[in-house]
């Protein structure tokens, strides 16, 4: 291996934390991190097909100029030089964002979603656009436009969704972090499934604008109450970076939050004896593969041994929320704009569940009805996280399976629908709560499985506490899925 090849590995399993600091000192330059980068891109990305819209050109063209800023001793912002892939859901001005639908495969926005704007602030170096399902409306990541996203850990299989092309990128070091949006476990979904930490912090934390906010663009304008836009990172300490530059108010979304009386990064520090944490392996009615429940179990038990905490196993006891779920979904989508773009493109033009999402008459009821489930899981979780600093869940109810399907139909010998193995991730945007995926292990055929920590309302401190605890007990920074490590990158 050249000295070259042997830096462009080192920078492409560097850290966001290491590679910002790296930079600012001048150990390396911008340039060379992008081109590492890049590089890994042209290798890996025609396997995996994280990106749909990769931007090379623009890349460059933001490290030149930030390298020219650090060179002169100008000030610069934390994230200078370090790249980061943009989920294609969020709007980023001049760069295609087609949501993963035909009918915006030529959209070029004309404005950046607010974290776009914050990284560019920060200077971070935009990579593309990271692939996703029509409109996210999936928990997998292949739709009409784009070769469907191929999970690094096992090519044959989804990388889940619907930050599908975030999570790929990241987990095969096409940049250290991504940006995830996540309406009933975007983040945490791919997270489980790539083996990295997804962070959904607290609903109104980070704004959301244009993306659930702009009533010009069906489809994109919907999940308002639902969505969180996050990080998608290797490590803990990448996702608190990512948070303290794309979370704060913002009058463009009115559930935005006032700034935190925390430091993103501070709340990292400190150890959890004596916490009060619950688990629920199934929420008392979810199917649940036994690899899962072994690995996941096994997790837990270090938060008892080693990490000092008190666990107690509980079921929450809330009504079966999925079919509200889909109808909230429902509610909060232009269905009058899309159905009319349904009719204009065809239905062959549209993936097939969204279309029978589409052409479903939703009732009042069904909408009322599904508010109402609601209030009762917030009343539930609310009582319940009184009594607890944590909740432990497995992020997701089967490891990764394979590409082309939306799930399977049989989970522990028990038939569900396809969609059934999300149980654990959309209360929790029901809820608003704080909740991350971590690693918890992987299979004995070396498939990711995801942890889910949660917090109590408006605890993000916690949740990262927590999280880096858990990281530093039983770390997974240096673990790398073959298609990395079998090439020699």
């Amino acid at each position: 291996m050249t000295t070259d090849q042997t830096m462009g590995q080192d920078i492409c399993r560097a850290d966001a934390v290491t590679l910002a600091q790296d930079i600012r000192r001048k150990r390396v330059s911008p340039t060379e991190v992008i081109e590492a980068v890049l590089d890994r891109m042209d290798r890996l990305d025609p396997t995996l097909h994280a990106f749909c819209t990769p931007a090379p050109d623009q890349a460059r063209a933001a490290a030149r100029r930030v390298e020219n800023a650090v060179m002169s001793g100008e000030d610069v912002g934390v994230l200078a030089g370090v790249p980061v892939g943009i989920k294609d859901l969020v709007c980023t001005k001049g760069l295609r964002t087609t949501s993963g639908s035909r009918i915006y495969a030529d959209f070029i926005p004309d404005e950046d979603d607010v974290v776009v704007e914050r990284l560019k602030h920060a200077d971070a170096i935009v990579l593309g656009k990271t692939n996703v399902p029509e409109f996210g409306y999936s928990g997998v990541g292949h739709n009409m436009l784009f070769p469907a996203t191929r999970n690094p850990w096992d090519t044959s299989r989804t990388s889940g969704g619907s930050s599908a092309g975030s999570g790929a990128a990241v987990a095969a070091g096409m940049g250290p972090f991504a940006i995830g949006s996540d309406g009933g476990g975007s983040i945490r979904i791919p997270s489980s499934f790539c083996g990295l930490v997804g962070i959904k912090a607290s609903m109104g934390r980070v704004p959301l604008y244009p993306g659930t906010k702009d009533e010009r663009y069906p489809g994109v304008s919907s999940w308002e109450s639902l969505e969180h836009i996050g990080p998608m990172s290797r490590t803990v300490a990448d996702g608190a970076l990512m948070l303290s530059v794309i979370a704060g108010p913002d009058d463009r979304d009115r559930f935005s939050l006032p700034g935190p009386d925390f430091d993103w990064s501070d709340v990292l520090q400190g150890d959890l004896r004596g916490r009060r944490v619950a688990y629920s392996s199934d929420w008392g009615y979810a199917a649940v593969d036994p690899a899962v429940r072994r690995i996941v179990g096994d997790a837990v038990r270090v938060f008892a041994d080693d990490l000092g905490c008190i666990v107690e196993e509980v079921t929450p006891g809330w009504p079966h929320p999925y079919e509200a779920f889909w109808a909230i979904v429902a509610n909060e989508t232009d269905l009058t704009g899309l159905r009319r773009e349904l009719d204009r493109i065809g239905e062959e033009n549209m993936t097939p569940h969204v279309v029978d999402f589409l052409r479903r008459p939703w009732t009042a009821e069904e909408f009322t009805d599904a508010l109402m489930v609601r209030k009762a899981v917030n009343n539930t979780m609310w009582r319940l996280m009184r009594q607890y600093d944590l909740l432990l869940t497995p992020t997701l109810a089967v490891p990764p399976f394979e590409i082309g399907i939306q799930g399977p139909t049989v989970i522990d010998g028990r038939e569900v629908e396809p969609f059934e193995w999300l149980h654990f991730t959309y209360p929790l945007n029901f809820t608003g709560q704080p909740a991350a995926s971590v690693p918890a292990g992987w299979t004995e055929d070396g498939l990711p499985v995801g942890l889910q920590i949660i917090g109590r309302h408006l605890d993000d401190p916690a949740v990262l506490r927590a999280a880096a605890a858990f990281e530093a007990a039983a770390p997974w920074k240096d673990k790398w899925p073959g298609i990395v490590t079998d090439t020699g990158l």
